[in-house]
């Protein structure tokens, strides 16, 4: 597999919406996290869109942690983010790492290394899965960042990924559950919260079922199509009058036979070439029905490939945040607009 690889709830409401409006989480995460838990939560969820908005508010959120960080990786090669780590622990927070060794342990060991010398309890993932290609990092049991991004700093400049940063209890208590059995590698059945979408249990029927439900439109992008149950979905949509638009790396024609089905069926592609410098597309969305009442859409790190559907831990989320659908919106759609519509060479 490839892979670029003392508030009242109100007040705490609108810092967060403000702080998020600009792409900075630091004040807002340092506020959340530092208050005494209340009779209710305001859940908030905010998209960080890379390259674009730059780091920061990953970063933020590893530095606002006050009490525990625990992440699981598929590929760390990013100095500040371990350093910001190995700092935490030597705070005294508790900090845990899950990262892959099936596909990524040379580009980790350096991480591995420089994390279990500074107090970080650190581990490899379980050998179960395939990959272990999950990218998530949750503070205090409250806050849990759910990315498509790896921390992988030599593709930032350059990478299209998202990551959704959000407070939902339920949700974070199921990434937290999972956690702790993958970590010490242990059999569970991930709890879905009120959207998760986890691999290798739900994911298959979850994102197949978001593509069968809809009705007006479906905006992709996605690094992988060599799925043939998503592809299948995906022209079936198109054969019913639904406009489907993907955006992708074109990397040597590998998706060619699946390309040609997709366009045949009325679905629209739109390619980048696979160069150092160009916009590389390694994000996993699904926007379904954009602008009507039952929009939704799809974050996460699950690629359409049987391996990540199937094989693989990996984790997403389902979201009707209107203020998420019309970022992504807006993102992939110029995004389609500015690749290179794909035609059989």
């Amino acid at each position: 597999m490839k892979d670029r690889c003392g508030l009242s709830v109100a007040v705490k409401a609108a810092l967060f919406a403000a702080v998020f409006s600009v792409g900075s989480f630091g004040v807002a995460a340092q506020a959340f996290a530092g208050e005494t838990s209340q009779a209710s939560t305001t859940v908030t969820q905010t998209l960080v869109v890379e390259p674009d908005q730059g780091m920061t508010s990953i970063y933020n959120l590893i530095q606002s942690a006050k009490s525990t960080i625990d992440m699981t990786m598929y590929e760390l090669v990013d100095t500040q983010a371990s350093g910001l780590l190995c700092t935490a622990a030597e705070n005294g927070i508790a900090v845990r790492v899950i990262l892959d060794q099936n596909l990524e342990m040379s580009n980790n060991q350096a991480a591995y290394t420089q994390l279990k010398g500074c107090g970080v309890s650190v581990v490899w993932a379980w050998t179960k899965y395939a990959a272990t290609h999950q990218k998530t990092i949750t503070i205090d049991d409250t806050t849990s960042a759910v990315m498509t991004l790896n921390l992988t700093s030599r593709y930032y400049s350059t990478t299209r990924d998202f990551a959704v940063i959000e407070n939902d209890p339920s949700d974070v208590a199921a990434i937290e559950s999972t956690f702790n059995a993958d970590f010490k590698s242990q059999t569970i059945t991930p709890p879905v919260g009120d959207d998760l979408v986890w691999s290798p249990t739900v994911s298959k029927t979850d994102l197949v079922n978001l593509i069968n439900g809809a009705k007006d439109s479906l905006l992709i992008e996605n690094e992988e199509m060599s799925y043939s149950t998503i592809v299948d979905a995906l022209e079936s949509a198109a054969k019913r009058g639904v406009k489907v638009t993907v955006c992708m790396t074109n990397d040597d024609n590998d998706y060619e036979s699946e390309f040609d089905a997709l366009t045949k069926a009325g679905v629209k592609i739109s390619t980048y070439p696979d160069t150092a410098t160009g916009l590389y597309i390694h994000a996993k969305v699904i926007v379904a029905d954009y602008g009507t009442s039952t929009a939704k859409a799809f974050v996460g790190s699950e690629n359409f490939s049987s391996a990540s559907l199937t094989e693989n831990r990996e984790l997403g989320l389902i979201t009707t945040t209107a203020a998420i659908l019309t970022q992504l919106n807006t993102t992939l759609s110029s995004d389609y607009a500015g690749g290179t519509p794909w035609t059989k060479s």
